[in-house]
């Protein structure tokens, strides 16, 4: 491995130890590139994870309702997962352009339990475009680990999502804490107010423990979820708000900081960071970006607790724009990209290529600097459990990025 390994060390967040990786020493000359992962390519991907036992295993989630398992650098014939049935997809299914099966979360107790979470859109069968969100768990198969126990198919929870198709969000992740993380959008066309509202999911990130309690209920409230006040009132499960779309966030492995890419309305993309998301409110739909955007109801006065972005750049005139939420980076083959937060555009709003900073609290350094790295119509960025970080296509390659010759363009 080229450049100084990095030393591990044991941090404790939320009374659970993460394996803490040491920036390495930065190698003379050291660049990355993207390099095609998989056998093939893939139907419409939407998501890249590891598996959280063995770094030799990558999951890719496809939208119409499969996710494929890779394997040392092959894909497997027969997918892990395979709930197209169930999955309301763009085509040539009626929920929209933004439906689909958008990611996958394994238990951090998976290497026992067996146990994962997956995300996605299911018809609601009322009209054209209408939906639910659903979260719902699944168990690998005792007898084969390669492939899911569908017996094993469990409701979690599920969200009306039921004005218009798009702003589903459809982030998923375990924390640091080990609660389940979920990005929800709010809720479309229409539906912009959701963004303060502490009565619904929509517009949020939420926190649940999904593990199934004794009893009705199919998960649990963690305790310190900020606005939760029992049946009725707000959405207990809610962990921050004031959110548009907040189609991807993530989890700093080595701190526990926490990302979110909201993609905007017409002006602006943003990213906040933050060290800890819990009660904070993003501003939609009174600021998009840092600047105010409505003044109306919940919107006047403008909330004096709004989280400004740390980081935002401008939709081009007449285009679209849709901001990718990535990864700090912390794999140590990477030594002149370590501790830079990568991020890019779906549509052309970047010119195509993969954008560094590094984000702090209030504030981005090198925002908006040019990696070098292209690649086109790009819908996620994925970690793997050795810290690799992959760039999802939406055309069907994915890539992993990889060390190359040469000097990467966000050095520390």
């Amino acid at each position: 491995m080229i450049g100084a390994m990095r030393a591990i060390r044991l941090l404790c967040l939320g009374g659970f130890l993460l394996a803490a990786l040491v920036a390495p020493t930065t190698a003379s000359g050291q660049g990355a590139q993207l390099v095609q992962f998989g056998s093939g390519n893939f139907n419409a991907p939407r998501f890249v994870t590891g598996d959280p036992t063995d770094p030799g295993r990558v999951f890719v989630v496809e939208g119409a309702g499969r996710i494929r398992l890779v394997e040392n650098g092959v894909t497997a014939a027969t997918p892990f997962l395979d709930i197209s049935a169930d999955v309301c997809f763009s085509s040539p299914e009626p929920c929209g352009g933004e439906s689909g099966l958008f990611a996958v979360a394994f238990a951090p107790d998976y290497a026992t339990s067996g146990l994962f979470y997956v995300f996605y859109t299911r018809d609601a069968a009322i009209s054209t475009r209408q939906h639910y969100l659903r979260l719902e768990e699944f168990r690998r198969s005792g007898a084969n680990p390669d492939v899911a126990d569908l017996s094993s198919r469990r409701l979690v929870l599920e969200i009306p999502h039921l004005a218009a198709s798009n702003h589903n969000g459809g982030g998923l992740h375990f924390g640091p804490d080990g609660h389940l993380y979920i990005s929800v959008g709010d809720g479309g066309n229409g539906q912009s107010a959701n963004g303060q509202r502490l009565t619904t999911q929509l517009g949020k990130i939420l926190r649940i423990d999904p593990a199934d309690p004794a009893g009705a209920p199919r998960y649990s409230v963690p305790a310190g979820n900020p606005f939760a006040d029992g049946p009725g009132g707000n959405a207990d499960e809610i962990y921050s708000y004031g959110l548009r779309n907040p189609w991807r966030f993530s989890f700093d492995r080595n701190t526990g900081d926490l990302a979110i890419g909201d993609v905007g309305q017409g002006n602006w993309e943003e990213v906040s960071f933050v060290r800890s998301g819990r009660g904070r409110n993003f501003g939609w739909r009174c600021f998009e970006g840092s600047l105010p955007f409505n003044t109306a109801g919940a919107c006047n006065p403008p909330p004096a607790n709004h989280t400004p972005p740390v980081l935002e750049y401008a939709n081009p005139p007449g285009g679209p724009a849709a901001v990718v939420g990535g990864y700090v980076v912390r794999d140590p083959a990477l030594p002149e990209l370590f501790g830079t937060y990568l991020y890019a555009d779906t549509y052309g709003a970047l010119g195509g290529v993969i954008r560094c900073a590094f984000l702090r609290p209030g504030s981005a350094r090198r925002p908006n600097t040019n990696t070098g790295l292209a690649a086109g119509s790009v819908v996620s960025f994925g970690e793997d459990a050795a810290a690799h970080l992959y760039v999802v296509s939406a055309a069907g390659p994915i890539y992993r990025i990889d060390p190359a010759s040469g000097v990467s363009a966000c050095p520390q």
